[in-house]
């Protein structure tokens, strides 16, 4: 079993490389695996793993997602 972390794309270093916000974290990400991204993917919310995003996701369910995690750690 994998687990990926959505997370919101804040800025792009370069075409394959981006900083992602995961609720107040940020990290830097390789977007290699979603082909050719330019300043459209800011704001976008992404689906991560070990690094990289894998899948873009629409800004309800990335902010769903997070806000389930949330409580999930807040033992809720």
């Amino acid at each position: 079993m994998c687990i990926a972390i959505p997370g919101k794309v804040t800025s792009l270093l370069d075409e394959y490389t981006a900083i992602v916000d995961f609720g107040g974290v940020e990290r830097q990400i390789k977007l290699d695996l979603l082909g050719d991204c330019d300043d459209a993917l800011l704001g976008q919310y992404v689906l991560v793993h070990v690094g990289y995003a894998i899948s873009l996701l629409s800004e309800e369910e990335g902010k769903e997602t997070l806000e389930l995690l949330g409580e999930l750690v807040a033992g809720e």
